[in-house]
Parts: structure tokens; sequence; C-alpha cells
């Protein structure tokens, strides 16, 4: 006969007084907050069921298993808040069962508390080395199982609820970022990354409203679009404006520059916002150099397609506009407003293709880097009084970009005067 189970008939059993948990004082009752689900693991049927009895009158639910081996078939197939162990049991001990537990990744988180009639400091030592929350002799005293039990689930609770908690962030993680990638290749695709930045992580990113910046605004346009527009069939049509802008887009990002728009053939883009730079003025007039070059490239495409060459003409204008989120709620934009905006656009129609023409206030921005090839006094539509354009070869500095120099065109006497009228639309 299993000496463990025996019970000593001359002294109060203690697993019978755990049975009778409810004559235990108002304030040990209190240490169980909450109950678990409980598998006891033991070979001796008096043992298994006195517990049972005890834990279940304390509102817990319990399973029981006689061996190691069905205790991990149990395990494996219902979750469990507590294991109390049997040290010694015939074909698989506790120390093999506690083993598995705690080499398994989806078990070793269950605390285990040893039960043994063995109260000796090695086995001890040995069960808290393997992982075991707790080590008691089964002649433990019912108030201190039920103190231990509470507080392996308690700890229990408390793990579960942290690992239930990083589920979450991690889930919310994965779905702002989801969220995020969606919203860089969706609007990455007509805004700077710095406005995507920003409305990713501004809380205000997308309130309407605007402010008062000076800003240099960039107008580029294809010379001649409207009649070649005529001539081509619509696909060759979208292939060239295609081709076009993501050419130039992608070396307007370059220089940090923000593209309000897309008018057609045109662009509208600005330097200065959502962030502000010192060297705005002179990153929009190395952009526009370095996008006059590119046309080189965008007509080999096009010839290499069968398609007619373009040529593009740009303007450049500084000065106060309003920038920020322009619209209601159904459509909004981040855009540039103001009289300065315009102007960029009526100096940009005084160009002719390949040609950079700048206002005063641009020239003045930059410096003396730029190569100024020319100058002009122009009466733009719309502006009062007549202003200084200038036509910009190149830019030194860090930059050293330069156009090619154009070349020198004698001025010849004429057969017949014929009188000429220049006009700004």
């Amino acid at each position: 006969m299993d000496e463990r189970s025996v019970t000593d008939r001359s002294r109060p059993n203690p697993i019978l007084e755990l049975a009778h948990a409810p004559s235990i004082p108002m304030q040990i009752k209190e240490l169980m907050s909450e109950c678990g689900r409980i598998l006891i693991v033991d070979d001796s049927y008096t043992t298994r069921k006195m517990l049972a009895r005890g834990l279940e009158q304390q509102g817990h639910r319990v399973a029981q298993a006689q061996n190691g081996r069905q205790a991990l078939e149990m395990v494996s197939s219902e979750p469990f808040d507590l294991v109390l162990l049997d040290v010694v049991m015939p074909e698989m001990d506790g120390y093999q069962v506690l083993q598995e537990l705690k080499a398994h990744k989806e078990w070793r988180d269950i605390p285990v508390i040893m039960i043994s009639a063995i109260d000796e400091m090695t086995s001890v030592v040995r069960c808290i080395e393997m992982g075991a929350e707790d080590y008691l002799p089964k002649s433990f005293n019912p108030v201190l199982l039920k103190a231990r039990i509470n507080a392996c689930l308690e700890k229990k609770r408390l793990r579960d609820s942290e690992i239930e908690q990083q589920r979450k962030l991690n889930q919310l993680n994965r779905m702002l970022e989801t969220r995020n990638r969606f919203i860089r290749e969706t609007f990455g695709r007509y805004l700077s990354s710095e406005i995507v930045e920003s409305l990713l992580e501004t809380p205000t990113g997308l309130k309407l409203g605007g402010e008062k910046r000076i800003l240099t605004i960039l107008m580029a346009d294809l010379r001649g679009f409207t009649s070649l527009s005529e001539k081509l069939p619509p696909e060759d049509l979208v292939c060239v404006i295609n081709f076009f802008l993501e050419t130039m887009t992608e070396i307007i990002f370059q220089y940090r520059g923000t593209i309000d728009e897309f008018i057609g053939d045109a662009i509208l883009a600005i330097f200065g916002a959502p962030v502000q730079r010192e060297d705005d003025a002179r990153r929009a007039v190395a952009c526009a150099i370095e996008m006059q070059r590119a046309m080189a490239g965008v007509n080999r495409h096009c010839r290499r397609a069968g398609l007619p060459e373009t040529a593009m003409g740009i303007g450049i204008n500084t000065g106060e506009v309003v920038v920020g989120n322009i619209g209601g709620k159904q459509r909004t934009k981040y855009g540039v407003v103001g009289l300065n905006v315009n102007l960029a656009s009526r100096i940009e129609s005084c160009t002719v293709g390949g040609q950079i023409l700048i206002s005063e206030t641009t020239l003045e921005a930059c410096g003396p880097i730029l190569r100024i090839d020319s100058r002009a006094e122009v009466m733009p539509k719309g502006v009062s009084r007549p202003i200084l354009t200038y036509e910009v070869g190149g830019i030194g500095g860090e930059y050293e970009l330069y156009l090619p120099p154009k070349p020198y065109l004698p001025l010849t006497d004429g057969a017949k005067p014929h009188p000429v009228q220049l006009s700004a639309p």
C-alpha cells in the first residue's frame, strides 16, 4: 500500500481541514478574489478527491489526473491556470512532468506547485530550479495552501493580462502600420514625404486652416502642348504626360519640394512648406535647372516611342502666401493661395521652352550664386505695375548646376521694319 494514501487517524487530517475551508476566518477567504481552473496530479485517489473537494468549495474548477502522462494529455487539450503536481508517481514522476511542462512554449507559463510527502531540501531546490512556483509537503497547512494557490493564480492572471495587453498592442501596431503604409503608398504618389509624415504623426495634420508664410513657388508647363494634344491619340498623349510628370516629380522630391497640384501638363510646386528652411529659394532654382536638364531624357523617351519632342518653361517667385489644409470635410488638399502664387504663374507664362524666369524677390533670396543670362521687364496680367524677371542659366555654391550657354545670334538689318506688340496673358 502506498504510504502516502494512509491517513494518520491520531491527528487532524489537513486535507479534510481544507475540505472544510468555510470555517476559515473571513480575512483569509478574501485572499481568493477570483477562481481558476486547477489540475490536480496525484496517483493517490484519496489525496486527489480531498484536494478537489476543498478547492471546489472555494469556487475553483478542478480536474484530476492519476499519473503524469494523463496530466500532459489533459494540459494539451484544455487550458489550466495552475497545476498541483505530486513528485513521486509511477511510470512518470513529477520531475519529468515538470520538465515537459516547462520545455513546452505553450505550457511553460502555467504555474506549478509541487506537493509531496518528501520533505527534503534537495528535492525542494531541484523543483524550484526546474521552474516550479512553490513546493509544499503533503502535511501542508490548509490556510497556507490556499494562500499559495491564490498567489500563483494572481501571478498567472497578471502575466496573462500583460500578455493580452501586449498582444492587443502588437495588433494595434500592425493595424497602424498597415494604415500608414496605405497612406504612404497612396498619397506618397502626390505629396512629398514630409507632408505624408505630417499627416501621420501630427494629430491636427488634417485640420482645416492655414497660416501666412514666405514660400518659393515654382510653376512648370510644357510648351505647345495644347496643339500637341489635338494631333496625338489619347493614349500617346497620356504616355507623354505621365513620363514627364513622373520624371519631374522625382526631381522635385529630391530637392525637398512639395507638389501642390498637377494642372494638366503643368506642375505647381512649393518650397518652404510644410517644413521651412533657409535655402528654400536656392533649392527651388536648383530644382528648376535639374528639371530643364532632365528634359533631354524626356525627349529621348518620346523619340523612342515615336512621339514628338516637347519643351518646358519654368517660372519662380518668392513671397508671402497662405499655406495649409484648404477645402471642406468631403474634400481637403494641402496647398497655397495668394497673389504670389498667381505671380509665379504669370512669370511662367512669359517663358519660352527651355527657359527659367525668376522674380526679383527670388533673386534676392538666392544671393550672388546665380548665373543670370538676361533680364526683362514684363507687365503680367493682374499686376498694377511692370516687374523685373531674370533668366537663370545656372547656380553655383553647393549645387554647381548649369544649363548650356545660349548661342549668340547677331542682329541684322531687316529689309522692312515690322511692328511687334508683346503682352503677357
